[in-house]
Parts: C-alpha cells; structure tokens; sequence
C-alpha cells in the first residue's frame, strides 16, 4: 500500500482502511490482500487491482480552448487544447456525462493537444492535469467547453429565423385586421344629428 502495509482482524468478510488528514506523500498505488488465521502468517491472498489514488494540491486551474474553433465540420478535425502552468504534466480530457477519461497524453510542455474527428466531436469537455509519478498532485477541472457541428448551429440559427419570420408574419396579420376593422366601424357609424 504506497510504500507502507497495516493489517485488521476482521469477522466479516469486508474490512475498510481509512486515511484521515490525507497529505500529498500518501498519494500513489494502493492494494490489498487478505488471509485467514489457519493459513498460517506468511500466507495471503493474490494482491488485489491496483487502486491509485490522486491527492489535490493547488496546482493552477487549466484553461481549455478549441483550435481553430468549436463549431467543426462533420467531416473536419477539432484539437482541444488543455493548458497549465506547469512543464512534464500528464493531462486527461473528459467528456461531460462520460465517468471514463476520453483521452490521457504526457506533455514536456505546459499545454497538451487532444484531436478530436469532427463527426465525433460534439459535445461539452473538461479536463485537468497531474503530476506524472507518485506523489501524484492534482488540478481542479477546467471550466467546461462546448463543441457544437457546423450542420446543427447552422439548423439552429435557420430554426430561429423561421420562428422569428412567423412572429412577425402574425403580428402584420394582427395589425392588418385590426385596421380593417376600424376603418369598417368608422364607415358604418351613425351619422351625428345636426341642428
């Protein structure tokens, strides 16, 4: 367990190891194994999968940015680019409501480029970096960037120009009858008594 191993008695078959006041030096990978008293001490269990765990620090916010922009072409190309402040990062960039990371690269410099195909690309991302080894520190997310199709932002503004011309064709309508009505009321109104 990163460099250090405790062991529980337990009657259950689960058992929770628990690090409180977490500090950067506890980052790194983490494993577990168990045994039973007529096994003997120095028999276990295969180790479990390795479980890593990340410690937050206050590494700078990362920006995140699309190159050349984020509306793409369906068959075009889109980078997201996700840059730090910091030199021999490992970045990930996530797509929202994906648990998995999309794409993982180690960058000399203080950005990282993940290309994106454009059929593919729509859709709202974040991303952060970290340290490369343990101890691992952590950013914060990004702020989240939207990339949308060309096809669906053009569909979307001719959408609105369709609605935008009904309202107006209503309101010219609306204010057609509203004057042929009052020219019919002046024409059929009583004439006044003279004296």
């Amino acid at each position: 367990m990163a460099g250090s191993s405790a062991s529980y008695d337990v009657s259950s078959e689960l058992a929770e190891f628990f690090l409180e006041e977490v500090t950067p030096a506890q980052g790194g990978s983490y494993h577990c194994c168990y045994g039973k008293p007529d096994w003997g001490p120095s028999v276990w269990s295969q180790p479990s999968d390795a479980l890593e765990l990340l410690v937050t620090e206050e590494l700078p916010r990362p920006s995140l940015v699309a190159l050349p922009g984020s509306v793409v072409a369906p068959g075009g190309r889109v980078t997201l680019r996700c840059a730090g402040r910091l030199r021999n990062m490992s970045f990930v960039l996530y797509r929202v409501g994906v648990a998995a990371p999309l794409q993982y690269r180690d960058s000399a410099q203080p950005w990282a480029d993940f290309p994106l195909l454009g059929a593919r690309a729509p859709g709202t991302y974040s991303c952060y970096y970290h340290t490369p080894s343990a101890p691992y520190v952590l950013s914060q997310r990004s702020p989240v960037l939207a990339v949308r199709s060309e096809d669906s932002s053009s569909s979307d503004y001719t959408r609105e120009n369709l609605v935008r011309l009904g309202l107006a064709g209503l309101v010219l309508i609306s204010l057609g009858a509203l004057v042929t009505f009052d020219c019919r009321s002046q024409n059929h109104a009583p004439a006044g008594v003279r004296p």
